[in-house]
């Protein structure tokens, strides 16, 4: 199962340099919705990476099959979630861990993650043919002994734009955090059967 695309909270120009337009919601939920209590959580600027489990034997993937995880992360993958551990924890749960790979040699700003070295963080969890809530998630990065992303407020979609226009501090780094992951307190589908799921990211408003 590959992680499914996150849509920018607006629309694009559709000429270069492609700038948001402000206003203009990428669904029609979000303009509906805007109001509401949002979770965010800060988006890391690693590699998507997929841990998944069959009860057996322990896989790890990128964003797609053809994508190449580097040796020293997976290297640290393989020491993070060995098959012993998760048969341990979970002997009868099939599961896909969706999370990011980040440090140092991934990506510009790794190394202001972790200056030497990489690890996994997590974000978001399939299981049981539903996405898992925020607690069960943490509770699972708890008892793996990993990190899962920081819940580093709630508010409307408005707010998190403009706290996201202003930048903040990373909760993971000596950098500025790269943006916002943006749920709403309850899983929601769209007509089309896609979670209701945004983001917005600091770049977007230099």
């Amino acid at each position: 199962m590959k992680y499914h695309k996150i849509q920018t909270v607006f629309k694009r120009e559709p000429q270069k340099p492609c700038r948001i337009i402000e206003g203009d919601w990428t669904q029609p939920e979000f303009d509906m919705l805007k109001d509401i209590q949002w979770e965010w959580t800060e988006k890391i600027d690693g590699t998507n990476i997929r841990v998944v489990w069959e009860g057996k034997d322990v896989t790890f993937e990128g964003r797609t099959d053809d994508s190449q995880i580097p040796i020293f992360l997976y290297t640290k993958l393989a020491e993070t979630f060995p098959s012993v551990k998760m048969k341990k924890l979970y002997p009868d749960s099939i599961m896909t861990l969706f999370g990011e790979g980040y440090g140092n040699k991934i990506q510009k700003a790794g190394k202001d993650y972790i200056e030497d070295g990489c690890s996994f963080i997590l974000f978001d969890v399939y299981c049981g043919g539903v996405w898992l809530d925020r607690k069960d998630v943490e509770d699972i990065a708890d008892k793996l002994g990993i990190k899962a992303v920081q819940v580093v407020g709630r508010g409307t979609l408005n707010e998190a734009i403009e706290y996201v226009r202003t930048g903040f501090e990373s909760k993971e780094g000596k950098l500025k955090a790269e943006g916002l992951v943006l749920r709403p307190p309850v899983e929601l589908l769209d007509k089309q059967g896609h979670r209701i799921i945004t983001k917005i990211k600091h770049v977007d408003f230099n």
